[in-house]
C-alpha cells in the first residue's frame, strides 16, 4: 500500500509544502517572504505572521499540484527544528491540527537532518541513484556548517563543524559590506563568475581537525575594505568582481581543504553535498573536483532542493513512516541543537 506523506518546513522565511507518494516528490510548494530584503535579512516577527498568512494556500497548492485528496494521506510531517522558534511554531500547530483533523500521525523531522536527505529524493520516471551508507556530508547553509559521516537516514555523526559563524552568514555579511542586495550570497556567486578568484587575498583560520571558523575572516574582509576605501572612495564598486571572485574563492578553499582531510581519514566513496550554500557554483566546482580527485560517488542536490524546502522533510519522514517512528502530540519545536 502507497505511503502519501505531506510535509511542511517554516523554519526561516520559506513557507514549504510537499507530498510525497513512498519515495517519489509528487509536488514541491515554497512561498518566499519578500518582506525581508528591505532589512538586509531576516525579521523573526515578519517571517511568523508571513507563515501565517502562507500556510494555507501553499499546503492546499502541494495537496492540489499532487493530484490526490487530502484524505489519502498517511502522515503529515514537519519541521521541528533547528530554526525561528516563531516561524517554527507555525508550522507545528498547523500539521498537529492538520492530522488531528484526519486522524492520522504526526513526524517531527530535524532541518539539518533533511537537508542531507535532499540527496535522495527524486520524481516520477527519474531512475533512482541515492547514496549508499555510509557516506560524507559537507552540510552549508546560513545558520550552519558541517561535515557529517551519515550512517543511516537517522544516524549523522558530525565529525566538523564551525565554532562560530556559518559559511552561507559569511556570504551574506560579507555582501552587505559590499554594499549588495540580501540575500548576497546568490549574488557574489554571480559577480564571482566575472572576476579573478586571486586578486585580493584575506586570513584564513587555523583550526584543527574537521572544525571550521568564519568570524575571523568576516574581520578580515571588512578591515581591509575600510583600509582601501581610505585610499579610494569608489574601491568597492571599482574592484567589486574581484572582491565577489576572491571572497567566495576563499569560502570554498576553506570548506574544501576540511572537506579533503575528512575524505582521506574516513577513507569513505561517496561524498555529498547539501544545504542553501549547495546552491554555489564555485563549491559544486570544488566537491566534483575532489570526487575525481579520490575517486569518489558524488552526490549533489538539485537546485529546487538546495534551499529550505519541504520536499526533503518529507524525504527523511518517509524514513521515519517505514519505522513507524512517529510523534508525540505534545512534541514542541527547538531553536537550536537537535531532537
Amino acid at each position: 500500500m502507497d505511503i502519501y506523506i505531506l510535509a511542511i518546513e517554516s523554519s526561516c522565511d520559506d513557507t514549504s509544502a510537499a507530498v510525497l507518494r513512498n519515495d517519489v516528490l509528487l509536488s514541491n510548494v515554497i512561498a518566499n517572504q519578500k518582506v525581508h530584503h528591505e532589512f538586509g535579512g531576516v525579521v523573526p516577527e515578519l517571517a511568523s505572521r508571513a507563515h501565517q498568512q502562507n500556510i494555507i494556500p501553499v499546503v492546499e497548492a502541494a495537496i492540489r499540484t499532487a493530484n490526490i485528496d487530502k484524505k489519502d494521506l498517511s502522515a503529515v510531517a514537519f519541521t521541528r527544528g533547528p530554526g525561528l522558534l516563531g516561524s517554527l511554531m507555525v508550522g507545528v500547530s498547523f500539521a498537529k491540527s492538520f492530522a488531528w483533523s484526519l486522524g492520522i500521525p504526526i513526524i517531527s523531522v530535524d532541518h539539518m537532518q533533511a537537508h542531507i536527505m535532499a540527496n535522495f529524493l527524486r520524481v516520477e520516471g527519474e531512475e533512482k541513484h541515492a547514496p549508499e551508507f555510509p557516506f560524507l556530508c559537507l552540510t552549508v547553509s546560513g545558520g550552519h556548517t558541517q561535515i557529517v559521516k551519515v550512517n543511516n537516514p537517522f544516524d549523522g555523526e558530525i565529525i566538523g563543524k564551525t565554532i562560530d559563524d556559518a559559511a552561507g552568514e559569511t556570504f551574506d555579511k560579507a555582501a552587505k559590506i559590499l554594499g549588495l542586495p540580501y540575500p548576497g550570497g546568490p549574488v557574489i556567486d554571480k559577480l564571482a563568475k566575472e572576476g579573478d578568484p586571486k586578486r585580493f587575498s584575506f586570513a584564513k583560520p587555523r583550526i584543527p581537525d574537521f572544525d571550521y571558523s568564519f568570524s575571523g575572516l568576516k574581520t578580515s574582509i571588512l578591515y581591509f575594505l575600510r583600509d582601501e576605501l581610505k585610499k579610494d572612495n569608489d574601491f568597492i564598486e571599482n574592484n567589486k568582481a574581484d572582491l565577489c571572485a576572491s571572497i567566495q574563492f576563499t569560502i570554498v578553499d576553506i570548506l574544501k581543504e576540511k572537506v579533503e582531510k575528512a575524505i582521506q581519514k574516513t577513507k569513505l566513496k561517496t561524498l555529498a553535498l547539501a544545504g542553501g550554500v549547495s546552491a554555489n557554483s564555485e563549491l559544486r566546482t570544488a566537491m566534483k573536483d575532489l570526487a575525481e580527485k579520490y575517486g569518489l560517488d558524488l552526490h549533489i542536490p538539485k537546485m529546487s532542493y538546495t534551499t529550505d524546502n519541504a520536499a526533503m522533510i518529507g524525504m527523511l519522514a518517509h524514513f521515519h513512516y517505514l519505522k513507524k517512528d512517529f510523534s508525540d502530540w505534545d512534541v514542541t519545536p527547538y531553536a537550536t541543537g537537535s531532537n
